[in-house]
């Protein structure tokens, strides 16, 4: 991968990834396209979680910088990503996902401001259905309060590094615990966090072709039982929905 340079922050994208080999290509496609629209130097970093496919080997084919995480924890092959970037501005994205064009560029201009202490591009999803709709409802509320969002999310390394990075005793649901850890980071430091504008990231529904559009709706519900009486249901779900469905 070219390497640029100049006045522009750097930025180390990190992907975590379990057998992707047939969505990993599409995701490193959108992200080539983005880094000929930046002038700085970007490294694409895929943190392969132990996958049993061709994603180390597609990693190493693309000229990204590979990091191989045993540990079974989405928590874990984030940080493992993180270990080993050399960016300003450390960025994460699924694997299953794709990128705006312009996405370098508007992240580089948010930290630009110096108002920003963690960030997140939004995300649109492949396709959509009642019970999609229904489940993008259901999330809404939450995001409108917590100001939380997905897709492509990003702050400088030195602040993801003062809160420790991810938690890895978190077995999913990880991406909230950080918001609101750099939540209450930003507010000692006088920033807060944002949601970029015009750059959303796109994702697959592939939990939803594989366990019903109206599925996450139920789940909720059944998340919020667990959560109350049983623990090891709690886990044992998240092994069977995050962790072993492929």
């Amino acid at each position: 991968m070219q390497e640029k340079c100049g006045s522009y922050p750097s930025i180390s994208l990190i992907i975590p990834a379990y057998n992707e080999e047939e969505r990993l290509p599409i995701l490193l496609d959108t992200v080539d396209e983005a880094r000929k629209k930046y002038e700085g130097k970007v490294e694409v970093i895929v943190s392969d979680n132990s996958s049993i496919d061709r994603t180390s080997e597609i990693a190493e084919e693309r000229g990204c910088r590979l990091v191989t995480v045993e540990k079974r924890c989405i928590a874990a092959a984030r940080n493992g990503g993180a270990a080993i970037a050399e960016g300003e501005i450390i960025a994460f994205i699924d694997a299953d996902s794709k990128i705006h064009p312009e996405t370098f560029n508007a992240i580089a201009e948010k930290i630009g401001e110096g108002k920003t202490v963690y960030g997140a591009s939004g995300v649109r999803l492949d396709r959509m259905s009642p019970g999609i709709a229904a489940a993008h409802m259901v999330m809404i509320p939450l995001v409108w309060i917590t100001g939380m969002d997905t897709g492509v999310v990003f702050s400088m390394r030195e602040d993801f590094e003062a809160i420790g990075g991810y938690d890895e005793e978190i077995r999913f649901a990880e991406d909230v615990d950080i918001h609101l850890r750099m939540k209450k980071h930003g507010k000692k430091t006088k920033r807060k966090l944002c949601r970029l504008k015009g750059v959303k990231a796109w994702t697959s529904t592939r939990k939803f072709d594989r366990f019903g559009d109206w599925h996450y709706v139920l789940m909720i519900a059944k998340m919020l039982f667990w959560v109350i009486f049983s623990k090891k249901s709690m886990e044992k779900f998240a092994d069977r929905y995050w962790y072993y469905e492929r």
